[in-house]
Parts: structure tokens; C-alpha cells; sequence
């Protein structure tokens, strides 16, 4: 007996001392990238002194100086874009990329509590369908049931949502009944049955008639939440439309863990929570719905992990939580680790991606960087959170003192209590209640007065100050001296669904725009708060994200500035046989031959290196440019903050041009205006200026500028053709391009008038 005992401690210090996780930084790259940092940084300081010393001293060609508006434009765009590449470098100075080893995780009853978090608010733009995919597939993760638990927030209050996460609690029986039996890895019941192949049997014989069978019910299933959603949908057109609506929890099974359900199949928990809303009190958005669903599931399962997921985002590899645990769990870096985040990959992205949807440059290429740092960004979706590292200074430095536990987080007993013994110097909080006595408390923590003078949103749980909660409750967590890591397993850990119209990119590209200018112009600006509290590199990182919507200024002026100096005969660049034309050619070849370089690195084509250059052009002219104004108009008090959900549902006409790789132009004519008229006003220059040259000479002195003004047309031909060419209900209607054209002839006019008096 004795010697089975000593074997098992023998065997557990074996299982102990296995590595959970390893990491490799990327030295070639590494080398490669800083290379390329010293060599362009040369580029931009030769360039930045001939601009100064042309203007500031005449050249012993006698060339004439160009006017000091155009040139003061010109060259206050060279140094945005210098500036912005140079907070850029430090994602390529330490690529890491990491493995983790789930099979030397404890045994299961050894594993901790993990609580998921998914959000939805509209049962129209996110269809209840998809999002039930999304809460089953996390019911099905690879976990020990009774230590998971799936919370449900539905900021709309919709009666459709709620039948339907009662629907999907009885499909989810038979269904993880099924993928257990037969080791099915695809655990989304959709992405499941829309693949052709079935998945290994693993020898059963009756694995077809089980598929059909569980296909069916499926087909049920979803066939029960159309006809309720139509028969519900105008009962629920106050939900959409923000209107009031009390608090309302219901758990969809009971708490005791050692029930089974269906066929010995344990289940876990599954609660459906539904915030209260009043019009005059503010509901913070999505963070507003993740705090809610923090104090909820606090004081039912108070899992020391949370998984957030978007209602969309669904788990494509149930092994994904015990990976997130092989870093969560490792010893050596546990104390401080706060989150594990996985990338988004997307199941509906097509071979050219013409949107940029899969946003490969962030997933691929910047956040391998930052995990070289301390850790990636919060990037929404897919993270695995450590629930103490969300409550604000930390329960150690507060103490026990009850009344300034409550000014932080509240009234409710029942909520201090699940932050832990030494609170209330207790042990086995719910072994003598039911979730039925705990149902009036969570009513209490999901109404609009509970966070009333606390310090919810502002030093506990998600942050409030914008609208893009995940930048800014990472980028305050790695102030605090946390840190994260990004775990990117060749098999995708999630899949979620893209934007697949220009519209919806563009708008969903606004609004991040604008909830990133909301930390800008807060006390929290990254320029001022971060280089204090974290590494000057991760600080450049944070930095550069947050000043990112800036690129719409030297866009914008890049691209009409020169163009009309070109039409003056206004020489801005130097001409084709100086040796300084060949700086200006080495920044701009070096940028696009670098980010090629990246893009193929990461597993890209040059199809797709040209598409984000594309779309970095036509959002840096809109979605920059849209949320900066708004950005601008938060700050001066005159504009509120919004929150634009983009549609999860697909129109066919558009997602069908989507896959041919043709721009859907069917948009609001405000975002349309400002792509337009820049490529109308780039095509004018380049066919002018070109005819202009062969009548006259002179291309060796206008040659930059005619380069320009042809790249320009060159990567904006797509709405050229969809101007001229198409003539499809995704073409651009002529009642934008008439009133663009207008614009471009006023702007030539004006602008050549004022460079007549500015010579």
C-alpha cells in the first residue's frame, strides 16, 4: 500500500515538472525587420532634409522653390507617415510563436471553474440561429462539464433570443451526446453539417444513422426558431430600437453539477441574462453587457476563468480552453499573466478577401510582435481572462474593509462574497442555496442603479471610456504590469463571420476608429499615460494603434495636393536624374516590398498584399477620416457616442460578387463621396498632366508627381470600373459620381486660383 502510494507521488512530481507550454522567438525575422528599420530610417532622414534644405536654400540648379503652402502641406504629410511608421517598428523586432502541451495538464477534477461569455443584442442584425451555434459549440468545448459554465447576455431583452437558448439547451443534449461518442471535432452544429466530410467514426457502425438522425433533429431545431422569430420579431422592434426593458436572469438548468442529462451525458450550465435598460441612463455598450455578465456569473458558478466570445465568433476546436490553461496554469507565469487571446479566423473569407476581412496584417504580423513584448492586445473575441485580474487594484491591496469593498463594486452581499474567503472569512458559499434564492440578486447586479456611485467601468471590470472596451481595458491591464499571451494553434481555435460588403467593413471600421480617438483625447492617451507604466516598445505599440486614424490627413493630402501642383506645373518632388529622387523611390519600394515580404511570410498572396493596400487607402480616406470627425466632435461636446452593429446576416446578391472578387458599392453615398472624388480627381491629374508632358516637356521634373497620381488611379480601379464599366446593382450610382465630379472641378479651380496668389 504503502509503495502505491509513494509510486502516485512519484507520478504526480513527473506530471508536475512537464512543460505546459513552449515559446520560440523568430530570429531571421527579427534580424530582418530591425534591418529594414535602420535602412529606412536613413531613407526618411535624407528625405526629411531635402524637403528643409530645398525650401530653406536655393540649389545650384537655381531651381525655383516651390510655395510654401503646398510644400508645408506636402511635407506635414511625409512626417505624419514617418512618424506613425516609426511607432510601427517594434512589432517586428521580437516575433514569438508558442506551443502549448494540454496533455500534461492535471487530471480534469483537478482543473479550474471556466465561465463563457457570449453577447448579443439584436435578434435581426445577429440572427438568433447563428448565435445559438455559437453558445452550443461552447457548451460542447473540450472541458469538464460541471466546471463550465455558458452565460448568455441579450442586451435587446428579445423574447426570441430567449426561446431560442431554451431550443438549443434541448439540442445540445443529443448533440454533445454525439460528438463525444464519436470524437467529433468540429463542435458547431453548422460549420458541422455544411462541411462534406462527416469526421472519423472511430469504427462505429451506427455512426451514419447517428448523423442523420442528429441532422435532423438540428433541422428541427432551426426550422423552430424561424417560425418564432417570425411570429415574435415585432414584438421585439422596442428591444431594437433601445427602448426600456427590466432585468431578467433565468438559469436554463439547475446548479446540481452531478445530475446528467439525456443518455448520461453531464451538461453544463447555461444561464440566459437580459440587463435592464432605461433610456436615460447610459449602458456602455458591449462593456456595460461583459460587467453585468462579470458580477451574474459571480455569484452562480465564479469561475476564476472567463472565455468572451462574440455572438458570431463560434469554437471550432473544443481543445481551445485546456490550451488557454497550459499558460493560465503554468506556475511561472501565472502571477501575472492576465489573458490568453487567440486570433479571429473567419469561416466565410474568400480566396481574394478584396475587404481585407481575414485582417491578416493584425493576427499574422503585429500581434506575434507584441506577444515578443508583453503580450498582445484585447482584441474583443477569443480571449481567455483571468477573472481577478478584472477587478481593479486587486483584492490583496483592499483588504478586508467592507465599506470600501462596496463604494468600488457595489451593495450586493452576495457579489462581495464570491471575491473570496478572506472577505467574509467563509468557505462553501451555495452549498445550502439553490439557484432559486439567488435569482432576486441577480436581478439586483443587472439593473441600471447598481453601478451607481461604484467604480464599475472606470477601475473595475471592463472599462467604459470607449466604445472599443478590448483596446482599452488591455491597454489599462498592461499598465498595471499584467501581462498576456497569444496562442496561435494551426487549427483555428474560433471561427467567426466576416464582413463581406464594403459597407459594413467600412462602418465597423468607423466605429473602432472612433472608440480608439476616445482614449486618445482622455487622460489615458497612450502618448502620456503608457510610456510611464509599461515598456517603451509595447507603449510605441499601443501608441501607433491608437494614432492610427491620423493616416486619413497625409492620405487626404497626398492625394490631392500634389495632383493639383501638377496641373500648375508646381514641381514638388525632385526630378528623375537627381540623386534625392531616389530616396523618395527607396521609402516607397521599401514600404510596399516590406509589407509584401510580410504578407507572403504570414501565408499570403500578392493578391491579397494588394488588396490591403487597397482597403488601407479607401479606410484611411473614410473610416479614418469619419471617426476622426467624430472623434473630434465627442471631444468638443458636441456628438454622443454610438454603437453600429454590423449585420451577421448575408445577403446573397452582395456575398456573391464578394466570392467573384467585385466591389459591392451599395453604401451610404457618405461613405462613398470621399473615395469617388479622390480617384476622379487623381484620374483628371494623371491623364492632364500626362498629356501636358508630351506637349510641352518637362517629365523629368514632373515625373513624381505623375507617378502618383497613376498609383493613386491604379489601386482605386475598382471604382473606376464601378463608375464606367458596371452597370450591376453593385455599381456606384451616378447620383454620387455627378456631385464628386462637381466637387473635384470646384476643388481644381479654387486651389489653382490660390496658388496664383501664394507664388
Amino acid at each position: 500500500m504503502v509503495d502505491s502510494e509513494t509510486e502516485q507521488g512519484k507520478q504526480k512530481k513527473k506530471m508536475s515538472s512537464l512543460p505546459l507550454h513552449s515559446s520560440r522567438v523568430h530570429k531571421l525575422s527579427a534580424i530582418i525587420n530591425i534591418s529594414h528599420t535602420f535602412i529606412h530610417f536613413i531613407a526618411l532622414a535624407l528625405l526629411i532634409y531635402y524637403r528643409l534644405s530645398s525650401f530653406l536654400y536655393t540649389n545650384s540648379n537655381k531651381t525655383v522653390k516651390p510655395p510654401f503652402l503646398p510644400w508645408l502641406l506636402t511635407f506635414l504629410s511625409e512626417l505624419i507617415l514617418s512618424l506613425l511608421w516609426i511607432l510601427h517598428q517594434p512589432y517586428g523586432w521580437r516575433p514569438l510563436s508558442r506551443t502549448t502541451f494540454p496533455e500534461n495538464l492535471p487530471e480534469d477534477d483537478k482543473l479550474p471553474g471556466l465561465d463563457v461569455f457570449v453577447c448579443t443584442a439584436d435578434p435581426v442584425k445577429e440572427p438568433p440561429l447563428n448565435v445559438m451555434n455559437t453558445v452550443i459549440s461552447a457548451m460542447a468545448l473540450d472541458y469538464p462539464p460541471e466546471k463550465l459554465s455558458v452565460y448568455l447576455s441579450d442586451d435587446g431583452g428579445s423574447s426570441v433570443t430567449l426561446h431560442a437558448i431554451r431550443e438549443a439547451w434541448r439540442f445540445a443534449k443529443p448533440w454533445i451526446r454525439f460528438c463525444r461518442r464519436y470524437g467529433i471535432k468540429t463542435r458547431c452544429p453548422e460549420l458541422y453539417f455544411a462541411a462534406e466530410d462527416g469526421g472519423d467514426h472511430g469504427g462505429y457502425d451506427d455512426f451514419s444513422k447517428d448523423r442523420e438522425n442528429i441532422k435532423r433533429m438540428y433541422e428541427q431545431f432551426a426550422e423552430s426558431l424561424e417560425k418564432a422569430g417570425s411570429a415574435c420579431i415585432e414584438e421585439d422592434n422596442h428591444a431594437r430600437l433601445g427602448q426600456t426593458h427590466p432585468p431578467f436572469v433565468e438559469i436554463i438548468r439547475d446548479n446540481d453539477f452531478n445530475n446528467t442529462a439525456d443518455g448520461n451525458v453531464k451538461m453544463p450550465l447555461v444561464a440566459y441574462v437580459s440587463r435592464e435598460k432605461r433610456i436615460d441612463y447610459p449602458h456602455h455598450f458591449k462593456a456595460g453587457a461583459l460587467n453585468v455578465l462579470l458580477r451574474v456569473s459571480g455569484i452562480i458558478s465564479n469561475s476564476p476563468y472567463i472565455l468572451v466570445l462574440d455572438c458570431d465568433m463560434y469554437v471550432n476546436d473544443a481543445s481551445s480552453a485546456r490550451q488557454a490553461m497550459c499558460f493560465h496554469l503554468d506556475q511561472r507565469i501565472t502571477s501575472s499573466l492576465a489573458f490568453v487571446q487567440f486570433p479571429q479566423r473567419f469561416h466565410n473569407i474568400s480566396n481574394n478577401d478584396i475587404y481585407g476581412s481575414a485582417l491578416k496584417p493584425v493576427f499574422e504580423l503585429k500581434w506575434p510582435g507584441l506577444d515578443g513584448l508583453r503580450g498582445p492586445l484585447m482584441s474583443g473575441t477569443c480571449y481567455y481572462i483571468k477573472r481577478k485580474a478584472l477587478y481593479g487594484n486587486g483584492l490583496e491591496e483592499k483588504g478586508t474593509e467592507i465599506s470600501e469593498l462596496k463604494c468600488a463594486l457595489g451593495m450586493s452581499n452576495e457579489f462581495l462574497k464570491s471575491l473570496g474567503k478572506n472577505i467574509y472569512k467563509c468557505n462553501d458559499m451555495y452549498s445550502e442555496k439553490s439557484m432559486d434564492t439567488l435569482i432576486p440578486e441577480t436581478k439586483l447586479l443587472a439593473s441600471c442603479l447598481y453601478e451607481e456611485n461604484t467604480q464599475w467601468g472606470q477601475q473595475e471590470g471592463f472599462m467604459y471610456l470607449s466604445v472599443v472596451e478590448d483596446y482599452f481595458t488591455g491597454f489599462t491591464l498592461h499598465c498595471k504590469g499584467r501581462k498576456s499571451v497569444f496562442c496561435n494553434p494551426s487549427n483555428p481555435a474560433f471561427l467567426g463571420t466576416a464582413t463581406t460588403n464594403l459597407n459594413d467593413t467600412l462602418v465597423q471600421g468607423t466605429r473602432w476608429t472612433l472608440g480608439l480617438l476616445e482614449v486618445v483625447f482622455s487622460r489615458f492617451c497612450p502618448l502620456i499615460y503608457g510610456p510611464s507604466r509599461m515598456p517603451i516598445l509595447q507603449a510605441m505599440c499601443y501608441q501607433h494603434l491608437a494614432f492610427q486614424p491620423f493616416y486619413c490627413l497625409p492620405v487626404f493630402l497626398l492625394a490631392t495636393i500634389p495632383q493639383l501642383c501638377l496641373l500648375n506645373h508646381i514641381q514638388l518632388y525632385p526630378e528623375v536624374s537627381s540623386p534625392w529622387f531616389t530616396v523618395f523611390s527607396l521609402v516607397f519600394i521599401s514600404s510596399l516590398l516590406k509589407y509584401l515580404t510580410d504578407i507572403v511570410l504570414a501565408g499570403g498572396t500578392i493578391q491579397m498584399w494588394w488588396n490591403e493596400w487597397r482597403m488601407w487607402m479607401i479606410k484611411s480616406v473614410t473610416s479614418y477620416f469619419y471617426g476622426t470627425l467624430n472623434g473630434f466632435r465627442n471631444w468638443l461636446g458636441m456628438k454622443k457616442a454610438y454603437f453600429t452593429l454590423t449585420t451577421k446576416v448575408a445577403n446573397e446578391e452582395q456575398f456573391e460578387r464578394y466570392l467573384k472578387g467585385k466591389f459591392d458599392f451599395q453604401a451610404s453615398p457618405t461613405i462613398l463621396y470621399p473615395m469617388v472624388s479622390l480617384v476622379i480627381l487623381n484620374l483628371v491629374s494623371f491623364t492632364w498632366g500626362f498629356a501636358s508632358v508630351i506637349v510641352s516637356g518637362g517629365w523629368r521634373q514632373m515625373f513624381g508627381q505623375i507617378f502618383l497620381s497613376f498609383h493613386v488611379v491604379i489601386v482605386g480601379y475598382p471604382i473606376i470600373e464601378g463608375m464606367i464599366l458596371r452597370c450591376d446593382n453593385g455599381r456606384i450610382p451616378g447620383s454620387v459620381t455627378l456631385p464628386c465630379f462637381v466637387l473635384v472641378m470646384m476643388y481644381l479651380s479654387f486651389g489653382s486660383l490660390v496658388l496664383m496668389y501664394v507664388k
